[in-house]
């Protein structure tokens, strides 16, 4: 029985000491020019790829990095890109900017492209813009810049890309066409994904589709199958993770087994129902078990995800441990906060650390005796001992809850016009 592997979803780009953010900065002032820019971005990621490649990440992530946001790189890889930018007559990085931040300049004057949250969490994404002239092609191989800088550095990825049914649910269509007009050409242009990933001799590509997670439609679902039947007939040799997280896939996930992918990865954290939904996981399928939670900052529960994946073994025939969305959400490492006391930050787990739990869990997965394990026994021990989970004054509280501490003895009315009053409010106030 070979060791257990881990993969990552997604690593957080802005920089242990926010380097990006600094350099985007410098670039916006006309400080540095496109090619330093894009100079210290390539650093930034073989920084990234080298600690995942000495923290014995099996899987990791390529073109997870981003200039400013992976939907808006999305729609330019896609041509997704109204004519009004194309119109400026920019180069390709300062257009995309432009529909990041809008642009005033010589070239004209033009708004930045919408932004919404993405999905439950405090990131946000530019909303993909599709109009009438909208050509939906493969525009450039870009998307495996970093998969070719990695590989000169002697380290193997997996290029990260969102699904195209995740990027036509998030589009705003601005013409008379809707999703089904734009289906064929889509369809088409991940075909020639796989094609160029093929040609380029990529193992793996993961393709996010966190629109799965959503409530689906019965036509929701018909297209997913319709463009992924199309889509997974030209993979040749690539094999293909789909990804999913922020939730399960109750509602699609007999016609996801179905289909040609590889692997597919779930999140068991936010997925309420996805640990019933692997009992009938199929044979010929990679469950990417994501167990870690990439969404928090505290360190997890080896004891817990030790017995999950034992009775994920039961039924299911192989499996790679992995986080349950991209580490994005958290910060890089718990050095960078020296003034917060040891208690708080033993018990703190970011993107680094989440690397070393990976590791760990897949070196504990391969003794018969795990338990006796110091590295099991001191997390174990941070669990029984920490006080800042568990706050018994709030916890007894909640207990004492009555259905009376729900029912307000004033009308809401009555509420409204004394609220208005005492704090002066507007006719429609906003935060």
């Amino acid at each position: 029985d070979e060791l257990m592997q881990y993969s990552v979803v997604g690593f957080p780009r802005i920089g242990a000491q926010r380097e990006l953010k600094f350099t985007v900065e410098k670039y916006f002032r006309n400080e540095i020019n496109t090619d330093e820019l894009l100079q210290t971005t390539a650093k930034l990621r073989a920084k990234q790829w080298k600690l995942q490649q000495t923290a014995g990440a099996a899987f990791i992530p390529s073109n997870d990095f981003s200039l400013y946001d992976g939907m808006l790189d999305t729609s330019f890889m896609l041509n997704a890109i109204p004519q009004r930018y194309l119109d400026l007559n920019l180069d390709d990085t300062a257009a995309y900017f432009a529909m990041a931040r809008g642009y005033q300049g010589h070239h004209g004057d033009v708004k930045a492209t919408a932004m919404k949250k993405w999905f439950n969490t405090n990131y946000h994404y530019m909303v993909p813009e599709l109009d009438d002239t909208t050509d939906i092609l493969l525009r450039s191989d870009h998307f495996l810049d970093g998969f070719h800088q990695a590989q000169s550095l002697g380290i193997n990825t997996k290029p990260v890309i969102i699904g195209p049914f995740t990027f036509l649910k998030l589009a705003s269509f601005t013409g008379h066409k809707n999703i089904a007009d734009y289906v064929d050409s889509i369809k088409t242009a991940y075909n020639n994904i796989l094609k160029s990933c093929a040609t380029n001799k990529v193992d793996w590509l993961q393709i996010d589709e966190p629109y799965l997670v959503m409530d689906l439609t019965a036509n929701d679902i018909a297209l997913f199958t319709d463009m992924y039947q199309f889509i997974l007939e030209k993979k040749e040799t690539v094999k293909v993770l789909l990804q999913t997280y922020f939730g399960d896939v109750r509602d699609c996930c007999r016609q996801l087994y179905n289909l040609q992918f590889d692997g597919i990865g779930l999140d068991f954290l936010e997925g309420k129902e996805t640990t019933r939904l692997t009992t009938n996981f199929p044979d010929d399928k990679i469950l990417f078990a994501g167990l870690i939670n990439g969404k928090n900052i505290w360190r997890c529960n080896y004891n817990s995800i030790l017995s999950q994946l034992k009775n994920l073994k039961a039924h299911c025939h192989k499996i790679i441990l992995s986080t349950s969305c991209s580490l994005l959400h958290v910060p890089y490492t718990v050095t960078n906060e020296p003034q917060l006391a040891p208690e708080i930050t033993r018990c703190f787990s970011f993107a680094y650390e989440k690397l070393e739990e990976l590791r760990e869990i897949c070196r504990l997965t391969e003794l018969p005796d795990y338990q006796n394990d110091p590295a099991y026994q001191q997390n174990c021990q941070l669990f029984q001992s920490t006080e800042l989970r568990i706050d018994k004054t709030v916890q007894e509280k909640v207990a004492a809850l009555t259905n009376n501490d729900f029912t307000r003895a004033m009308p809401r009315k009555k509420r409204q016009a004394l609220q208005r009053k005492i704090l002066n409010l507007p006719l429609l106030p906003t935060t």
